[in-house]
């Protein structure tokens, strides 16, 4: 009599059917609506086989995770606590979210604009939003222009600038229109040399000390978020390039640091090096300046007591425009950022217009209410005109992001309501605000700019050609409130 077989064969046919079909009915029930947006809408079909790019899965949860600082504001606002995001430090989980009457607006409540909408004018161009008190727009820097022939953007955001994407070609083109040379603010250390296209940098030994992170202390930490300290002997260089125009050499370089204890900065240009001695001090910004045409320049610093606060390869004459990126950043943390020290870094590098690009980092899937976020960079506004007295303020609202839904992917159902919740911080804030999703193409943008090569598959960041056809809008709009 035969034994029984143990290795029968079953029926794996009608099992792999089953679970096809189970697959097949699960892919018409509309996930994202019924979970809102915890679990995403899925096609069998269009999983499986190879898609065009503007069909790829959206990665929206794993590439943009929200910024923990405004996790815990939301937290606490679901508790009814009211504590302003300049009130925290970041080495403490003691953050909360501040209530709209306590809010510090430049504009009372009862004379607040009315919202704008953002449409193409005749010319095609999506114009800057003024919320400003008397509508005085761009005037600072339209007078530094005019009248001081040189003037200096800071575009501090996320890593949707990251790189100099965006920023590079917006200022080639006010270079261009105004004159001027360099890139502007470098830091002392980057983790993707090959990156940016507008400087070739290189170097070792600096360690980075970034605000916002765990057990952190901030001390030195300014506009750009972060400083730099020497490990051992340090050295930062940095050369032009032909890639992108007027990024080929500089006529100034700069270098902003705090030296407790002193030490000695060489810098080294075309022209050969100098040595610096600082003076011992824990709180003056020392800047050190080499003057001169030059198409690179090498910092190196030893004594690990000095902050190096960044480097800055310029013109005298002309514009300006530093890109400081932080990846993962929400805004938030600028309200801790130091007053004192950046009016000191102020006497030395001065700004006519900070532009806040920020967001991808607040938001969620099927999230409708950002009434924290709002609140919070409302309040961030009130303290950076606190650091920079004289710079005017301009909001972009955030680009177009996508989510998949089914076999395709359209815009990200919250992204209305983000840049509502921006253009309503401008408004009680008292400073500009530019729509860069409507100067996308508006509803479903990214899905056509990624499958024209200008957004990359995560259909949330833009590539350097996205980055110079967003620059060549914001550029035309800026013209239009300038000399």
């Amino acid at each position: 009599m035969p034994e029984p077989d143990d290795n029968r064969k079953g029926y794996p046919a009608l099992t792999v059917l089953i679970a096809v079909m189970l697959l097949i009915a699960a892919s018409f029930v509309p996930w994202g609506d019924l979970t809102g947006g915890t679990v995403k809408d899925f096609c069998l079909w269009s999983d499986l086989l190879d898609e065009p790019a503007d069909t790829l899965a959206a990665t929206e949860s794993t590439d943009a995770p929200i910024d923990p600082m405004l996790a815990r504001l939301m937290a606490e606002d679901e508790r009814g606590s009211a504590v302003t995001a300049t009130d925290a430090s970041s080495d403490t989980a003691q953050v909360s979210a501040p209530d709209s009457t306590i809010i510090s607006n430049t504009v009372p409540a009862d004379t607040l604009p009315a919202p704008m909408v953002a449409v193409r004018d005749s010319s095609g161009v999506v114009p800057i939003e003024d919320y400003t008190p008397g509508g005085t727009g761009l005037s600072r820097l339209a007078t530094a222009l005019l009248y001081g022939g040189s003037a200096r953007i800071a575009v501090v955001g996320d890593s949707y600038i990251e790189g100099d994407i965006f920023t590079q070609d917006l200022r080639a083109l006010l270079q261009e229109a105004y004159g001027g040379s360099g890139v502007g603010y470098m830091g002392f250390h980057t983790d993707f040399p090959g990156f940016r296209r507008s400087v070739r940098q290189s170097g070792s030994g600096w360690r980075v000390r970034e605000i916002g992170k765990k057990g952190s202390k901030l001390r030195y930490e300014g506009l750009a978020e972060h400083y730099y300290v020497p490990s051992g002997k340090s050295t930062a260089t940095y050369k032009g390039t032909d890639k992108v125009p007027h990024a080929a050499t500089w006529d100034v370089t700069d270098v902003l640091l705090v030296a407790p204890r002193g030490g000695t900065v060489t810098v080294t240009t075309d022209a050969g090096p100098v040595a610096f001695t600082l003076a011992a001090s824990a709180d003056s910004v020392q800047c050190l300046t080499v003057n001169g045409v030059t198409a690179s320049a090498t910092v190196a610093a030893s004594d690990s007591t000095i902050a190096g606060l960044g480097v800055w390869l310029d013109s005298r004459r002309g514009v300006g425009v530093d890109c400081m990126s932080s990846r993962g950043f929400s805004g938030l943390t600028l309200g801790q950022i130091d007053p004192a020290l950046c009016r000191r870094m102020g006497a030395h590098i001065s700004y006519q217009l900070i532009v806040l690009e920020f967001g991808i980092n607040a938001m969620s899937p099927g999230q409708k209410n950002f009434k924290v976020y709002r609140q919070a960079m409302t309040d961030v506004v009130a303290h950076l005109r606190q650091c920079y007295p004289d710079a005017e303020f301009l909001i972009m609202g955030i680009g177009d992001r996508g989510e998949k839904r089914g076999g395709e992917v359209r815009s990200m159902a919250s992204v209305p309501y983000m840049i509502e919740a921006q253009r309503d911080a401008a408004r009680h804030a008292g400073c500009l605000f530019w729509d860069t999703r409507e100067a996308m193409g508006g509803q479903d943008a990214i899905v056509e700019w990624t499958r024209g090569g200008f957004a990359n598959k995560d259909y949330i960041h833009m590539t350097h050609k996205g980055g110079a056809r967003l620059a060549d809008e914001f550029y035309r709009a800026l013209r239009r409130m300038l000399p």
